[in-house]
Protein backbone atom coordinates (compact mmCIF):
# COMPACT_ATOMS: atom_id res chain seq x y z
CA UNK A 1 0.00 0.00 0.00
CA UNK A 2 2.85 2.12 -0.21
CA UNK A 3 1.86 3.58 -3.77
CA UNK A 4 -1.34 4.15 -2.68
CA UNK A 5 -1.39 8.09 -4.04
CA UNK A 6 -3.43 10.65 -3.91
CA UNK A 7 -4.93 9.98 -7.54
CA UNK A 8 -5.57 7.02 -6.64
CA UNK A 9 -7.55 8.07 -3.03
CA UNK A 10 -9.49 10.06 -5.76
CA UNK A 11 -10.08 6.97 -8.39
CA UNK A 12 -11.31 5.08 -5.16
CA UNK A 13 -13.86 7.86 -3.94
CA UNK A 14 -14.94 8.77 -7.42
CA UNK A 15 -15.63 4.85 -8.17
CA UNK A 16 -17.59 4.40 -4.50
CA UNK A 17 -19.91 7.79 -5.91
CA UNK A 18 -20.46 5.97 -8.61
CA UNK A 19 -21.42 2.45 -7.11
CA UNK A 20 -24.09 4.88 -4.57
CA UNK A 21 -25.41 6.39 -7.88
CA UNK A 22 -25.42 2.90 -9.40
CA UNK A 23 -27.37 1.68 -6.36
CA UNK A 24 -30.42 4.55 -6.37
CA UNK A 25 -30.04 4.65 -9.79
CA UNK A 26 -31.15 0.69 -10.56
CA UNK A 27 -33.17 0.26 -7.13
CA UNK A 28 -35.72 0.10 -9.22
CA UNK A 29 -34.87 -3.13 -11.04
CA UNK A 30 -35.74 -4.68 -8.01
CA UNK A 31 -38.50 -3.19 -5.85
CA UNK A 32 -40.45 -1.05 -8.78
CA UNK A 33 -43.46 -3.94 -9.60
CA UNK A 34 -43.35 -4.91 -5.75
CA UNK A 35 -43.89 -1.13 -5.19
CA UNK A 36 -46.56 -1.08 -7.85
CA UNK A 37 -48.95 -3.92 -7.02
CA UNK A 38 -48.73 -3.24 -2.95
CA UNK A 39 -46.85 -6.24 -2.24
CA UNK A 40 -44.44 -3.67 0.10
CA UNK A 41 -44.27 -0.87 1.46
CA UNK A 42 -41.78 2.29 -0.59
CA UNK A 43 -39.22 2.45 2.64
CA UNK A 44 -39.60 -1.32 3.32
CA UNK A 45 -38.66 -2.51 -0.44
CA UNK A 46 -36.09 -0.21 -0.71
CA UNK A 47 -34.72 -0.91 3.07
CA UNK A 48 -35.25 -5.24 1.99
CA UNK A 49 -33.12 -4.29 -0.88
CA UNK A 50 -30.24 -2.51 0.30
CA UNK A 51 -29.52 -5.50 2.53
CA UNK A 52 -29.86 -7.90 0.45
CA UNK A 53 -27.46 -5.88 -2.57
CA UNK A 54 -25.16 -5.97 0.34
CA UNK A 55 -25.48 -9.46 0.61
CA UNK A 56 -24.79 -10.64 -3.04
CA UNK A 57 -21.76 -8.20 -2.96
CA UNK A 58 -20.05 -10.87 -1.28
CA UNK A 59 -21.26 -13.98 -3.10
CA UNK A 60 -18.55 -13.80 -6.37
CA UNK A 61 -16.02 -11.80 -8.22
CA UNK A 62 -16.38 -13.23 -11.96
CA UNK A 63 -18.31 -9.99 -13.00
CA UNK A 64 -15.48 -8.10 -11.29
CA UNK A 65 -12.35 -9.92 -13.11
CA UNK A 66 -14.62 -9.34 -16.30
CA UNK A 67 -13.97 -5.59 -15.88
CA UNK A 68 -10.78 -5.56 -13.81
CA UNK A 69 -9.07 -8.12 -16.41
CA UNK A 70 -10.48 -8.82 -19.71
CA UNK A 71 -12.26 -5.34 -21.38
CA UNK A 72 -8.77 -3.36 -21.73
CA UNK A 73 -5.30 -3.57 -21.55
CA UNK A 74 -4.33 -3.11 -17.72
CA UNK A 75 -0.56 -3.04 -18.41
CA UNK A 76 -1.24 0.72 -20.09
CA UNK A 77 -3.98 2.19 -18.24
CA UNK A 78 -3.34 4.82 -15.42
CA UNK A 79 -5.09 5.76 -12.60
CA UNK A 80 -6.13 9.15 -14.43
CA UNK A 81 -8.02 7.07 -17.14
CA UNK A 82 -10.54 5.53 -14.39
CA UNK A 83 -11.08 8.59 -13.12
CA UNK A 84 -12.00 10.09 -16.51
CA UNK A 85 -14.15 6.88 -17.21
CA UNK A 86 -15.60 7.23 -13.78
CA UNK A 87 -16.99 10.86 -14.43
CA UNK A 88 -18.37 10.04 -17.65
CA UNK A 89 -20.63 7.16 -16.31
CA UNK A 90 -21.82 8.94 -12.91
CA UNK A 91 -22.98 11.74 -15.32
CA UNK A 92 -24.74 9.64 -17.51
CA UNK A 93 -26.53 7.68 -15.01
CA UNK A 94 -27.41 11.08 -13.05
CA UNK A 95 -29.30 12.47 -16.24
CA UNK A 96 -30.87 9.59 -16.97
CA UNK A 97 -31.82 9.88 -12.95
CA UNK A 98 -33.40 13.08 -13.88
CA UNK A 99 -36.07 12.64 -16.21
CA UNK A 100 -36.56 8.89 -14.49
CA UNK A 101 -35.15 6.36 -17.75
CA UNK A 102 -33.52 3.46 -16.55
CA UNK A 103 -31.03 3.14 -18.25
CA UNK A 104 -27.71 0.88 -17.78
CA UNK A 105 -25.48 2.43 -15.08
CA UNK A 106 -23.51 -1.17 -16.13
CA UNK A 107 -23.15 0.10 -19.91
CA UNK A 108 -22.52 3.86 -18.58
CA UNK A 109 -19.42 2.50 -16.58
CA UNK A 110 -17.76 0.28 -19.60
CA UNK A 111 -18.19 3.23 -21.91
CA UNK A 112 -16.83 5.50 -19.92
CA UNK A 113 -13.96 3.26 -19.22
CA UNK A 114 -13.96 2.34 -23.38
CA UNK A 115 -13.72 5.94 -24.19
CA UNK A 116 -11.19 6.90 -21.57
CA UNK A 117 -8.82 4.11 -22.29
CA UNK A 118 -8.81 4.73 -26.08
CA UNK A 119 -8.00 9.00 -25.41
CA UNK A 120 -5.05 7.17 -23.55
CA UNK A 121 -3.80 4.29 -25.26
CA UNK A 122 -5.58 3.63 -28.32
CA UNK A 123 -8.14 1.58 -29.97
CA UNK A 124 -5.77 -1.38 -29.50
CA UNK A 125 -5.74 -1.25 -25.57
CA UNK A 126 -9.52 -2.24 -25.42
CA UNK A 127 -10.59 -5.95 -25.92
CA UNK A 128 -12.93 -6.50 -28.71
CA UNK A 129 -13.39 -9.86 -28.23
CA UNK A 130 -14.85 -9.49 -24.51
CA UNK A 131 -16.33 -6.45 -25.47
CA UNK A 132 -18.35 -8.11 -27.99
CA UNK A 133 -18.80 -11.60 -26.50
CA UNK A 134 -19.15 -10.29 -22.57
CA UNK A 135 -21.12 -6.79 -23.09
CA UNK A 136 -22.92 -6.24 -26.15
CA UNK A 137 -24.28 -9.99 -27.00
CA UNK A 138 -26.12 -10.17 -23.51
CA UNK A 139 -27.17 -6.16 -23.69
CA UNK A 140 -29.05 -7.20 -26.98
CA UNK A 141 -30.01 -11.08 -25.42
CA UNK A 142 -31.10 -10.32 -21.93
CA UNK A 143 -33.90 -8.15 -22.44
CA UNK A 144 -35.31 -10.63 -25.17
CA UNK A 145 -34.73 -13.52 -23.14
CA UNK A 146 -36.36 -12.44 -19.89
CA UNK A 147 -39.29 -10.51 -21.33
CA UNK A 148 -40.00 -13.87 -23.28
CA UNK A 149 -39.85 -15.88 -20.36
CA UNK A 150 -41.89 -13.34 -18.69
CA UNK A 151 -44.90 -13.16 -21.19
CA UNK A 152 -44.78 -16.91 -21.01
CA UNK A 153 -45.10 -17.42 -16.91
CA UNK A 154 -47.59 -14.38 -16.81
CA UNK A 155 -49.95 -16.92 -19.34
CA UNK A 156 -48.89 -19.71 -17.36
CA UNK A 157 -49.50 -17.71 -13.99
CA UNK A 158 -53.07 -16.57 -15.43
CA UNK A 159 -53.81 -20.03 -16.60
CA UNK A 160 -53.26 -21.98 -13.51
CA UNK A 161 -55.42 -19.39 -11.44
CA UNK A 162 -58.46 -19.25 -13.40
CA UNK A 163 -60.21 -21.43 -11.21
CA UNK A 164 -58.67 -19.81 -7.25
CA UNK A 165 -59.83 -17.64 -5.18
CA UNK A 166 -58.97 -13.91 -6.56
CA UNK A 167 -58.50 -12.42 -3.27
CA UNK A 168 -56.36 -15.51 -1.99
CA UNK A 169 -54.75 -16.19 -5.12
CA UNK A 170 -53.05 -12.27 -5.43
CA UNK A 171 -52.34 -12.58 -1.81
CA UNK A 172 -50.03 -15.86 -2.48
CA UNK A 173 -48.52 -13.71 -5.51
CA UNK A 174 -47.80 -10.96 -3.33
CA UNK A 175 -45.84 -12.91 -1.18
CA UNK A 176 -44.27 -14.69 -4.14
CA UNK A 177 -43.60 -11.27 -5.41
CA UNK A 178 -41.68 -10.20 -2.24
CA UNK A 179 -39.33 -13.21 -2.53
CA UNK A 180 -38.67 -12.94 -6.13
CA UNK A 181 -37.76 -9.51 -5.55
CA UNK A 182 -35.37 -10.02 -3.17
CA UNK A 183 -34.09 -12.85 -5.67
CA UNK A 184 -33.81 -9.59 -8.09
CA UNK A 185 -31.80 -7.59 -5.09
CA UNK A 186 -29.49 -10.50 -4.04
CA UNK A 187 -28.50 -11.15 -8.05
CA UNK A 188 -28.54 -7.11 -8.65
CA UNK A 189 -25.83 -7.16 -5.24
CA UNK A 190 -23.85 -10.27 -7.60
CA UNK A 191 -23.52 -8.59 -11.07
CA UNK A 192 -23.68 -4.53 -9.84
CA UNK A 193 -21.54 -4.21 -7.13
CA UNK A 194 -18.75 -6.07 -8.73
CA UNK A 195 -18.60 -3.75 -10.99
CA UNK A 196 -17.35 -0.92 -9.12
CA UNK A 197 -15.11 -3.49 -7.50
CA UNK A 198 -13.62 -4.48 -10.55
CA UNK A 199 -13.05 -1.12 -11.30
CA UNK A 200 -10.95 -0.16 -8.24
CA UNK A 201 -9.08 -3.26 -8.87
CA UNK A 202 -7.79 -2.32 -12.07
CA UNK A 203 -7.02 1.27 -10.49
CA UNK A 204 -5.22 -0.58 -8.20
CA UNK A 205 -3.41 -2.58 -10.52
CA UNK A 206 -2.80 0.58 -12.47
CA UNK A 207 -1.81 2.69 -9.76
CA UNK A 208 0.99 -0.12 -8.70
CA UNK A 209 -0.87 -0.68 -4.68
CA UNK A 210 -1.76 -4.44 -6.00
CA UNK A 211 0.04 -6.94 -8.44
CA UNK A 212 -1.45 -7.82 -11.61
CA UNK A 213 -4.70 -10.08 -12.43
CA UNK A 214 -5.10 -9.71 -8.65
CA UNK A 215 -8.92 -10.65 -7.38
CA UNK A 216 -10.72 -7.51 -5.62
CA UNK A 217 -9.64 -6.94 -1.87
CA UNK A 218 -12.01 -7.42 0.94
CA UNK A 219 -11.87 -4.27 1.86
CA UNK A 220 -12.73 -3.54 -2.03
CA UNK A 221 -15.29 -5.94 -1.65
CA UNK A 222 -16.88 -4.60 1.25
CA UNK A 223 -17.13 -0.58 0.43
CA UNK A 224 -18.73 -1.30 -2.42
CA UNK A 225 -21.05 -3.72 -1.02
CA UNK A 226 -22.00 -0.62 1.35
CA UNK A 227 -21.93 2.19 -1.35
CA UNK A 228 -24.68 0.50 -3.35
CA UNK A 229 -26.15 -0.44 -0.25
CA UNK A 230 -26.62 2.70 0.87
CA UNK A 231 -27.51 4.48 -2.52
CA UNK A 232 -30.49 1.29 -2.73
CA UNK A 233 -31.74 2.50 0.17
CA UNK A 234 -32.10 6.10 -0.79
CA UNK A 235 -34.08 5.11 -3.70
CA UNK A 236 -34.15 6.53 -7.06
CA UNK A 237 -38.10 6.97 -6.83
CA UNK A 238 -37.94 8.42 -10.29
CA UNK A 239 -37.01 5.95 -12.27
CA UNK A 240 -39.16 3.26 -9.51
CA UNK A 241 -42.29 5.84 -10.85
CA UNK A 242 -41.11 4.94 -14.65
CA UNK A 243 -40.28 0.95 -14.34
CA UNK A 244 -43.51 0.26 -12.01
CA UNK A 245 -46.04 2.55 -13.26
CA UNK A 246 -44.57 4.38 -16.30
CA UNK A 247 -44.05 0.99 -18.97
CA UNK A 248 -47.02 -0.61 -17.89
CA UNK A 249 -49.73 -1.16 -14.62
CA UNK A 250 -48.86 -4.90 -13.35
CA UNK A 251 -50.70 -7.17 -11.41
CA UNK A 252 -49.48 -9.25 -8.76
CA UNK A 253 -49.10 -12.29 -10.53
CA UNK A 254 -47.59 -10.27 -13.48
CA UNK A 255 -45.10 -9.12 -10.97
CA UNK A 256 -44.15 -12.09 -10.07
CA UNK A 257 -43.51 -13.74 -13.14
CA UNK A 258 -41.16 -10.50 -14.57
CA UNK A 259 -39.11 -10.28 -10.93
CA UNK A 260 -38.37 -14.12 -11.37
CA UNK A 261 -37.48 -14.18 -15.06
CA UNK A 262 -35.72 -11.12 -14.34
CA UNK A 263 -33.84 -13.28 -11.61
CA UNK A 264 -33.35 -16.30 -13.36
CA UNK A 265 -31.29 -13.97 -16.23
CA UNK A 266 -29.05 -12.01 -13.63
CA UNK A 267 -27.53 -14.96 -11.65
CA UNK A 268 -26.88 -17.17 -14.93
CA UNK A 269 -25.20 -14.44 -16.25
CA UNK A 270 -23.20 -13.54 -13.01
CA UNK A 271 -22.55 -17.08 -12.67
CA UNK A 272 -20.88 -17.07 -16.29
CA UNK A 273 -19.20 -13.31 -15.87
CA UNK A 274 -21.32 -11.79 -18.31
CA UNK A 275 -21.50 -8.10 -17.50
CA UNK A 276 -25.13 -7.93 -17.96
CA UNK A 277 -27.21 -5.19 -17.58
CA UNK A 278 -29.62 -5.84 -15.18
CA UNK A 279 -31.83 -2.79 -15.94
CA UNK A 280 -32.51 -4.19 -19.44
CA UNK A 281 -33.03 -7.75 -17.91
CA UNK A 282 -36.31 -6.16 -16.01
CA UNK A 283 -37.21 -3.35 -18.52
CA UNK A 284 -37.82 -6.86 -20.54
CA UNK A 285 -39.64 -8.44 -17.84
CA UNK A 286 -41.80 -6.26 -17.22
CA UNK A 287 -42.67 -5.77 -20.74
CA UNK A 288 -43.20 -9.22 -21.09
CA UNK A 289 -45.38 -9.59 -18.42
CA UNK A 290 -47.21 -6.28 -19.46
CA UNK A 291 -48.05 -8.33 -22.86
CA UNK A 292 -48.56 -11.33 -21.33
CA UNK A 293 -51.78 -10.93 -19.74
CA UNK A 294 -54.83 -10.62 -21.55
CA UNK A 295 -55.73 -7.17 -22.30
CA UNK A 296 -52.58 -6.02 -21.16
CA UNK A 297 -50.49 -3.42 -22.95
CA UNK A 298 -47.36 -1.56 -22.90
CA UNK A 299 -47.03 2.73 -22.95
CA UNK A 300 -44.97 2.37 -26.16
CA UNK A 301 -44.08 5.78 -25.60
CA UNK A 302 -42.34 5.48 -22.53
CA UNK A 303 -40.25 2.18 -24.09
CA UNK A 304 -39.40 4.23 -26.87
CA UNK A 305 -37.51 6.81 -24.81
CA UNK A 306 -36.28 4.04 -22.57
CA UNK A 307 -34.84 1.96 -25.97
CA UNK A 308 -33.23 5.51 -27.05
CA UNK A 309 -31.83 5.95 -23.31
CA UNK A 310 -30.21 2.13 -23.73
CA UNK A 311 -28.41 3.02 -27.36
CA UNK A 312 -26.74 6.49 -26.28
CA UNK A 313 -25.45 5.06 -23.21
CA UNK A 314 -22.35 3.24 -24.01
CA UNK A 315 -21.46 6.46 -26.66
CA UNK A 316 -22.26 9.22 -24.74
CA UNK A 317 -20.39 7.98 -21.09
CA UNK A 318 -17.49 6.96 -23.82
CA UNK A 319 -17.48 10.63 -25.47
CA UNK A 320 -17.43 12.08 -21.99
CA UNK A 321 -14.90 9.91 -20.67
CA UNK A 322 -12.37 10.54 -23.30
CA UNK A 323 -12.89 14.72 -23.24
CA UNK A 324 -12.41 14.11 -19.62
CA UNK A 325 -9.37 11.99 -19.97
CA UNK A 326 -7.90 14.73 -22.77
CA UNK A 327 -8.41 17.26 -19.85
CA UNK A 328 -6.59 14.96 -16.83
CA UNK A 329 -3.76 14.42 -19.42
CA UNK A 330 -3.03 18.13 -18.95
CA UNK A 331 -1.71 17.74 -16.06
CA UNK A 332 -2.97 17.72 -11.85
CA UNK A 333 -4.49 21.14 -12.50
CA UNK A 334 -6.67 19.44 -15.18
CA UNK A 335 -7.24 16.42 -13.09
CA UNK A 336 -8.55 19.02 -10.51
CA UNK A 337 -10.58 21.21 -13.16
CA UNK A 338 -12.58 17.40 -14.04
CA UNK A 339 -13.04 16.95 -10.05
CA UNK A 340 -15.05 20.72 -10.12
CA UNK A 341 -16.56 19.79 -13.10
CA UNK A 342 -18.14 16.96 -12.16
CA UNK A 343 -19.09 18.11 -8.12
CA UNK A 344 -21.05 21.30 -10.10
CA UNK A 345 -22.63 19.06 -12.70
CA UNK A 346 -23.58 16.60 -10.15
CA UNK A 347 -25.35 19.89 -8.20
CA UNK A 348 -26.75 21.49 -10.69
CA UNK A 349 -28.43 18.18 -11.98
CA UNK A 350 -29.59 17.30 -7.58
CA UNK A 351 -30.96 21.05 -7.88
CA UNK A 352 -33.13 20.88 -11.16
CA UNK A 353 -34.86 17.61 -9.63
CA UNK A 354 -35.79 19.61 -6.38
CA UNK A 355 -38.59 21.20 -9.25
CA UNK A 356 -40.56 18.72 -9.00
CA UNK A 357 -39.91 16.15 -6.41
CA UNK A 358 -40.76 11.96 -6.37
CA UNK A 359 -40.47 10.49 -3.22
CA UNK A 360 -42.32 7.67 -1.34
CA UNK A 361 -45.04 9.54 -1.01
CA UNK A 362 -46.16 10.11 -4.79
CA UNK A 363 -43.87 6.92 -6.38
CA UNK A 364 -47.11 5.19 -7.62
CA UNK A 365 -48.54 8.30 -9.11
CA UNK A 366 -47.95 8.86 -12.76
CA UNK A 367 -49.52 10.92 -15.38
CA UNK A 368 -48.24 9.20 -18.65
CA UNK A 369 -50.26 8.60 -21.54
CA UNK A 370 -51.16 5.88 -23.02
CA UNK A 371 -49.83 6.55 -26.21
CA UNK A 372 -51.91 5.93 -29.82
CA UNK A 373 -50.40 1.70 -29.76
CA UNK A 374 -51.87 1.51 -26.20
CA UNK A 375 -54.78 2.95 -27.29
CA UNK A 376 -55.37 1.08 -29.86
CA UNK A 377 -54.66 -2.11 -28.25
CA UNK A 378 -56.59 -1.33 -25.68
CA UNK A 379 -59.61 -0.79 -28.08
CA UNK A 380 -59.80 -3.87 -29.69
CA UNK A 381 -58.40 -6.18 -26.70
CA UNK A 382 -60.58 -5.25 -23.90
CA UNK A 383 -58.99 -6.42 -20.33
CA UNK A 384 -61.16 -9.24 -18.19
CA UNK A 385 -63.57 -8.65 -16.74
CA UNK A 386 -62.71 -6.98 -13.25
CA UNK A 387 -59.05 -5.82 -14.32
CA UNK A 388 -58.02 -2.89 -12.88
CA UNK A 389 -56.34 -1.12 -15.72
CA UNK A 390 -55.49 2.69 -13.74
CA UNK A 391 -53.48 5.18 -15.79
CA UNK A 392 -54.02 3.07 -19.17
CA UNK A 393 -57.14 4.93 -20.67
CA UNK A 394 -58.66 4.21 -24.31
CA UNK A 395 -61.41 6.09 -25.99
CA UNK A 396 -63.71 4.10 -27.85
CA UNK A 397 -65.87 6.31 -30.01
CA UNK A 398 -69.38 5.70 -29.48
CA UNK A 399 -71.34 4.69 -32.97
CA UNK A 400 -73.03 8.15 -34.33
CA UNK A 401 -76.47 8.57 -33.37
CA UNK A 402 -79.24 8.57 -35.57
CA UNK A 403 -80.35 12.12 -37.49
CA UNK A 404 -83.23 14.01 -35.18
CA UNK A 405 -85.30 14.09 -38.69
CA UNK A 406 -85.24 10.02 -39.15
CA UNK A 407 -88.06 9.41 -36.84
CA UNK A 408 -90.11 11.92 -38.31
CA UNK A 409 -89.48 10.70 -41.96
CA UNK A 410 -90.46 7.21 -41.24
CA UNK A 411 -93.34 7.77 -39.72
CA UNK A 412 -94.60 10.07 -42.40
CA UNK A 413 -97.96 8.83 -44.06
CA UNK A 414 -97.66 7.93 -47.90
CA UNK A 415 -98.27 10.67 -50.35
CA UNK A 416 -101.53 10.67 -51.75
CA UNK A 417 -101.85 9.12 -54.94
Amino acid sequence: MENFSLILAIVVVTALAFDFTNGFHDTANAMATTISTGALKPKVAVAMSAVLNLVGAFLSVEVANTISKGLVDETGIRPEVIFAALVGAILWNLLTWLVGLPSSSSHALMGGLIGATIASAGFGAVHGDALVTKVLIPAVAAPIVAGVAAMLATRLSYSLGKKADGKAAAKGYRTGQIASAGLVSLAHGTNDAQKTMGIITLALVAGGAVAPDSDPPTWVILSAGLAIALGTYLGGWRIIRTMGKGLTDLQPQQGFAAQTSAATVILASSHLGFSLSTTHSVSGSVMGAGLGRKGGVVRWSTATRMFVAWGLTLPAAALVGALAESVTGLGDWGTALVAVFLVASSAAIWKISRREVVDASNVNATDEPAGVVTQAIAAVTPPPAGTVTDGLTATIPAPPAAPETAAPETAAPPAAV
